[in-house]
């Protein structure tokens, strides 16, 4: 933080101080209080518009980036320790020139502006060398445009947040605004030059958004290992980004942090929830609620019990939250920061009744009895008792239940469409490197509705509406060795190639795995030239339909059999997130995206700007910033919680109520309502509000172990669904096709794109971006 003062100022405490020296009062008037020098008239209004600065001019100058080179060797390398390629060094030769001019070296302008940058640069988490062709760097020196005058950086311009700036002259101007009655351009906040603000969408408030109708402006595409690694900080209740260097081979400390960090941010997302906070007055002890329960009751909130704190309490109730895991002695143990003690879920009731999977790796909540070990013959490997290690005994539990979800628009602090609340919440966090709520809120919504609100029916005509461009094409499973596979994909483009012009689909999502056997591992799919002849043949395909080439993006998610991980694992449980297919193999299908824009440029005038993106498994994908946040995944998660989940006792258990009631009669509706499925239920929408509940409860995409489904530890972050996300794209050929909502969260899975057991069908997904929600689409080819 800058000082205010260079002078050195007295640490005694200011009863004890000697006077200060009155300042010198050049105004003829005496004063009314000569110790203070203070002046017998009021003071007039300082107006700073009244008195511009003139803003000094330079002379730019042509700088060649080797005269610059020496000078910015210095600066980055030897000071900063970063490397700084051909491209970035002209660019900086270039903004160099422009705005410093003749005196870049005489009068140390360049030396100051390269600082600066170089100290932006790793505030902004960048990487070790500073690229040139990318929009950081760009970004960096638009903000440090708007600060200079004459080559040098100048005070009192408002930062923007984009930047990460750190100047102590601009700081002293703001303090000096302050003491003036006048409101600060800009707050510095410690946390906002790591998390907050604008980030990488150019959003100007001038800008002329008749010329951006096309919503594909605003569609952008994050890369697992590109998205921004978050630490919630328990102390400032806040995110902070994390500014190490990630590592797939970092050292085993962040496997700790990996579950420490889940933790914090499930128990911070509890202590926010209705049930959870103490109420003026007490009363019966309720139900678990949700944090949109509008239902208010006098209630008993539920406490929160660390492990650590049940030594000496034995037979006392309390309510756990901690790790499900497998203890050295295989049986069923819960760990949290403060220890670990055994857990016996032999009587234990899962909360709603057979509404989810408990599986070990997961963070679950239990209620139970603590039972101590009086004869002090309990097994603990190791000997690691006490406080930090297993606690004595073992904790009974009568019911189990997962954490509460939170809504999306508490967790970012909005109130339902976008509307700003004066509550708390994470809105000023920038969770996706898109901008945070707060920030292009407001913005983004004004867009979304102009680009995708249908216009309104015509009365006069019987004519259905045409269908709208904001539309996202989900298919599953695209094995590119099964003919069928390519039969079906050719179905569905025909279906949207004959739509109207200007009203296909924004965007088209393929996910793996894109063979049916682990290529690369001398399986059946054969070896990397099949595999690359098999996206040849997409490319042959896509072909065929140039107009919706030109027009729409799409993107492809690899599954367990793509290479190159397949090469490995031969289709096993590969750590998560996984890179995307090589480019190696998919230059024929880029080449297909050019060939139809240049097409389109010939026919219409107007090039395409149809591109094919392959990203990581898994990706998410953000349609105006904040405002609409698309989660894809592909990962057989349902036959993973099938194998691994633990096994409760039978839901059917008596009611107290219906004790007396004839056993071959329905018994009465209970005044309760009970959560168990209806027996007429379909076993297909059991299971898919069973596998929804479970990961959207747990805030993760893989709540499992390590040793079951191995994580990359420093990418970890990129598996966590918190803030839930506007819909989830989750592949899961294990479970039926299906589109549901749970908690504000439009849940969806494609399944594959042929339809098992239906010979000659075609299945797939389409999500309307403007009404949140999808349907399952099928037809016959």
């Amino acid at each position: 933080m800058a000082r205010l003062n260079p002078t050195t100022k007295s640490k005694a405490p200011p009863l004890f101080r000697p006077p200060a020296t009155p300042a010198t009062n050049s105004n003829p008037i005496p004063s009314s209080s000569p110790a203070f020098a203070t002046p017998v008239h009021p003071i007039r209004p300082f107006n700073p518009t009244a008195a511009p600065i003139p803003k000094a001019s330079i002379l730019p100058i042509l700088l060649p980036p080797a005269t610059l080179r020496p000078l910015a060797f210095r600066t980055f390398t030897k000071k900063h320790s970063l490397t700084l390629t051909s491209s970035a060094l002209q660019v900086l030769a270039t903004f160099i020139g422009k705005h410093c001019g003749t005196g870049w070296r005489e009068e140390g302008l360049a030396e100051r502006v390269l600082e600066e940058v170089a100290k932006s640069w790793k505030n902004r988490s960048g990487g070790v060398i500073v690229e040139g062709e990318g929009t950081e760097l760009k970004e960096i020196l638009k903000a440090l445009e708007g600060n200079m005058s004459g080559g040098r950086i100048v005070i009192g311009r408002e930062l923007s947040r984009q930047n990460s700036l750190v100047l102590g002259s601009s700081q002293y101007g703001e303090v000096n605004h302050t003491r003036l009655g006048l409101r600060p351009g800009n707050i510095p906040r410690e946390d906002s030059q790591s998390s907050l603000g604008m980030s990488t969408l150019e959003v100007n408030d001038e800008e002329d958004e008749d010329g951006l109708m096309d919503p594909r402006r605003w569609l952008k595409v994050i890369d697992a290992f590109e998205q921004p690694r978050l630490v919630y900080n328990v102390a400032k209740k806040h995110f902070d980004r994390d500014t190490s260097k990630p590592s797939l081979f970092p050292p085993a400390s962040h496997k700790t942090l990996l579950f420490q960090n889940r933790y914090n941010v499930i128990h911070q997302r509890l202590l926010r929830n209705e049930s959870f906070q103490t109420p003026a007055f007490q009363g019966g002890k309720s139900s678990l609620q949700r944090s949109t329960s509008a239902i208010t009751t006098q209630q008993q909130s539920y406490k929160l019990t660390p492990i650590a704190n049940l030594l000496g309490r034995n037979r006392s109730s309390h309510m756990l939250l901690g790790l499900l895991s497998i203890s050295p002695t295989g049986t069923l143990a819960i760990n949290d920061l403060t220890g670990s003690i055994a857990l016996d879920l032999t009587h234990a009731a899962a909360i709603p009744e057979d509404s989810a999977w408990f599986a070990p790796g997961m963070m679950v909540l239990v209620d139970g009895t603590y039972e101590e070990d009086e004869t002090g013959t309990s097994s603990r490997l190791g000997g690691n008792g006490g406080v930090g290690g297993t606690i004595s005994g073992k904790f009974v539990g009568f019911f189990i239940g997962h954490p509460p979800p939170e809504r999306r628009h508490v967790t970012l602090g909005t109130a339902g469409e976008g509307d700003t609340t004066a509550g708390g919440g994470f809105g000023w966090v920038d969770f996706l490197g898109v901008g945070s709520s707060r920030a292009l809120g407001n913005k983004m919504q004004r867009l979304e509705q102009k680009l995708l609100r249908p216009p309104p029916p015509d009365t006069d005509t019987d004519d259905p509406p045409p269908p709208s461009r904001g539309r996202v094409v989900i298919l599953g499973d695209v094995h590119l060795d099964i003919p069928q596979t390519l039969q079906a994909l050719k179905k569905i483009l025909s279906l949207y190639s004959s739509e109207p012009e200007g009203c296909t689909p924004m965007t088209f999502i393929l996910l793996g795995s894109f063979v049916s056997h682990a290529v690369l591992a001398r399986g059946g799919s054969g070896g990397s030239i099949e595999y690359k002849e098999y996206f040849d043949s997409l490319a042959a395909v896509l072909s065929e339909y140039p107009t919706i080439l030109s027009t729409a993006t799409f993107i492809f998610i690899p599954g367990p059999n793509d290479a190159w991980v397949s090469a490995f694992s031969s289709g096993s449980t590969v750590p998560l997130p996984r890179k995307p297919v090589p480019e190696m193999f998919t230059s024929r299908i880029k080449r297909a995206f050019a060939n139809a824009n240049t097409e389109m440029e010939k026919e219409n005038g107007n090039k395409g700007d149809g591109e094919a993106i392959w990203t990581s498994n898994p990706a998410r994908v953000s349609l105006f910033g904040m405002s609409c946040e698309l989660v894809v995944f592909r990962d057989d998660v349902s036959g993973r919680l099938r194998r691994t989940a633990v096994t409760l006792k039978s839901s059917q258990t008596s009611n107290p109520e219906n004790e007396d009631e004839d056993i071959d009669m329905s018994p009465p509706p209970s005044s309760i309502p009970s959560s168990t499925p209806p027996p007429e239920i379909d076993p297909d929408i059991h299971t898919a509000r069973r596998l929804t509940r479970t990961l959207l409860d747990q805030g993760h995409l893989s709540p499992f172990p390590l040793n079951i489904a191995p994580q990359h530890w420093d990418f970890s972050n990129a598996l966590s669904i918190y803030p839930l996300p506007t819909a989830i794209v989750m592949c899961d050929v294990d479970s039926p096709a299906f589109c549901l909502t749970y908690e504000g969260c439009h849940v969806m899975n494609p399944a594959s794109v042929v339809a098992k057991g239906r010979r000659g069908v075609a299945r797939w997904i389409e999500y309307d971006v403007w009404g949140r929600a999808g349907k399952v689409r099928e037809v016959g080819f």
